[in-house]
């Protein structure tokens, strides 16, 4: 059984590893006109990771998500502190209900999760991406929000990346043009965009960064999805 992809829209995943593990990366479902899903349909997960306090990725679900099984949330310390006051148990947050922080490394049932940095804002801690590493391997990159930064050379060396989750859609992230430039740093042997057409304000379809990414980073490979939409790695 292979890995399972899915995009929520914005910058919602959903992740069913080989192994049958359940992750979500910034799980903003309820409100979230891209989403085809509501929480109730969702399998109970066993990781919830959230890159920063803005609304269209923390979301409102945390302890409604939470609440379905035995998942953790892995955050920042002051994320954490908020998703405590927000009613989410300690003992369903990573380290004692502590969290962690830009730089460090945890496994969480057998799936192994490094925070890097984002360059963005937020209201409680810093912004921040993950390299996550599942049962067999395979290696995937969330960005989080962000602008392009020259450390995601350093993030592609180490981490020898399979699935790349970059946004492509300006104003508030990379516009098309930094994605794929972020993609000659990174390396990764497929891209997934995301964080876009969801606002008026956002770039309203991929195909900026499709021809983009094939001038700069012809190797990697490009897969734009829809919404609901997932694809085996």
């Amino acid at each position: 059984m292979p890995n399972l992809l899915t995009w929520l829209g914005h910058a919602a995943f959903a992740i069913t590893t080989a192994q049958g593990g359940r992750v979500l990366i910034d799980p903003w479902i309820s409100g979230n006109p891209a989403c085809p899903v509501r929480v109730e349909e969702l399998e109970p997960p066993d990781v919830i990771l959230v890159t920063h306090d803005h609304h269209d990725h923390y979301g409102s679900d945390l302890p409604a998500l939470l609440a379905k099984g035995s998942g953790v949330l892995v955050g920042q310390p002051e994320l954490v502190a908020r998703a405590k006051r927000d009613g989410v148990p300690a003992e369903n947050i990573v380290n004692g209900g502590s969290g962690m922080n830009i730089g460090g490394s945890i496994t969480v049932k057998g799936i192994d999760i490094t925070m890097t940095q984002a360059v963005h804002s937020a209201e409680a801690g810093t912004p921040c991406g993950f390299i996550v590493t599942l049962e067999d391997g395979k290696v995937l990159y969330h960005a989080g929000d962000t602008g392009i930064f020259a450390t995601m050379k350093l993030l592609g060396d180490l981490y020898q990346i399979d699935v790349a989750l970059l946004p492509i859609g300006g104003v508030f992230v990379m516009d098309p043009l930094q994605a794929a430039a972020a993609l000659q740093l990174l390396q990764p042997r497929l891209a997934v965009p995301m964080h876009y057409k969801t606002f008026p304000v956002l770039e309203q379809n991929a195909d900026s960064f499709i021809s983009l990414a094939a001038e700069k980073a012809p190797r990697v490979e490009i897969r734009v999805l829809q919404p609901g939409e997932s694809f085996a790695f």
